[in-house]
């Protein structure tokens, strides 16, 4: 039988536990009490592919966006060279295509 569905409060709690204990885990290891790990973090629900292609095409190319980097795969946190070195070639230039100048994202930094 399907369970019906709860309602995102069930989803949200679980992510706001793993962030508890994957903060507490990192603040031990780094001996930093109390730090803030989870910054500004915040869950979106991508539901079509050209979305999700924007997506991943604007988090790759970010930190060219900030001026840290030339080019995206250069950037050493980042998955960039990664997905240029083991994604299929045209998996990789699909995603590459999706232009992202028009994503509205929350952005700080």
């Amino acid at each position: 039988m399907v369970q019906p569905f709860i309602g995102i409060s069930i989803y949200l709690g679980i992510i706001r536990h793993l962030h508890s204990v994957i903060a507490h885990q990192i603040n031990a290891i780094e001996k930093t009490p109390k730090r803030k790990v989870w910054f500004q973090y915040w869950e979106t629900r991508i539901t079509y592919d050209k979305s999700y292609f924007t997506r991943l095409n604007y988090v790759h190319n970010n930190p060219v966006q900030h001026g840290l980097v030339l080019y995206a795969d250069q950037y050493e946190w980042c998955s960039a060279k990664w997905f240029k070195l083991y994604a299929d070639k045209s998996f990789f230039r699909t995603v590459s295509s999706f232009k992202f100048d028009k994503v509205n994202v929350k952005d700080d930094f």
